[in-house]
């Protein structure tokens, strides 16, 4: 065998070969997938697109490198279950440009975070990880608080994004800046606008505490807390889950 791979290593065409046969199969393993893609990803009628903020906050989340340290991901295994909540459904991650799904742990899954927390505790943890969690090894993200949102192209974000599949309609696009400072205050006149094109249970509010102005953070914070909330299959899935539990221990 030895003698073969070694043969085989000092013929220029047969090892090129051999890599092209081997690249074939790896190809093969993952593009045949694709062609089923309609039946392994959940069709659910309540999926919403990100609102114009969340998708800033979502580009300011990349930006900084969160995905790097914290995955977005539940496993269907029972600890990463009990401790992150349901496990993670392709449909989740539909309007997902790029996939931040990610693979490394430095800090916790993100996928259920959403309303979890308070935005003051958000806030407060963006600023100085250690004021809420004493043993962080979190960056201090502060300048997120002092820095003003750049919000004059985000109705070229939506049109990108409707490029590529997300169905952004041109309302929302025509209004994604009157959009991202409605969901930032509550009392603005532009507040309704946002409950008319995103639905009644878009968070709207002074994510970072402050009205008067839009800044990085709150659109960071109004990210975090949609994580796992543009579609209420998790909760259909915890449902299921506990009445197939109750009828396996027969309460």
């Amino acid at each position: 065998m030895f003698k073969t791979h070694e043969k085989l290593e000092r013929s220029t065409i047969g090892f090129a070969v051999a890599i092209m046969i081997a690249a074939s199969i790896g190809g093969i393993i993952e593009i045949i997938p694709l062609f089923t893609i309609d039946e392994t990803v959940e069709d659910v009628p309540d999926m919403r697109q990100y609102t114009p903020l969340e998708l800033a906050g979502r580009n300011i989340y990349i930006r900084e490198g969160c995905y790097a340290c914290h995955s977005q991901m539940v496993r269907t295994l029972q600890d990463e279950v009990e401790r992150y909540g349901p496990y993670s459904l392709a449909v989740e991650s539909k309007y997902d440009h790029p996939m931040l799904w990610g693979s490394k742990r430095t800090g916790p899954d993100l996928a259920r975070v959403g309303n979890k927390y308070s935005d003051q505790w958000h806030v407060t943890h963006l600023n100085n990880p250690r004021d809420v969690v004493p043993q962080s090894v979190m960056p201090s993200y502060g300048w997120l608080l002092r820095t003003e949102l750049k919000y004059d192209d985000l109705d070229r974000h939506l049109a990108a994004l409707k490029k590529v599949g997300v169905p952004y309609t041109d309302d929302m696009i025509d209004n994604a800046v009157a959009d991202a400072y409605g969901q930032s205050d509550p009392e603005s006149d532009q507040a309704s606008g946002v409950f008319e094109r995103y639905g009644d249970d878009t968070n709207v509010r002074a994510f970072d505490g402050d009205r008067r102005k839009l800044t990085e953070m709150d659109a960071l914070v109004a990210y975090l807390q949609i994580m796992g909330g543009l579609t209420d299959i998790s909760q259909v899935q915890t449902d299921d889950v506990n009445t197939v539990t109750k009828n396996i221990s027969g309460e």
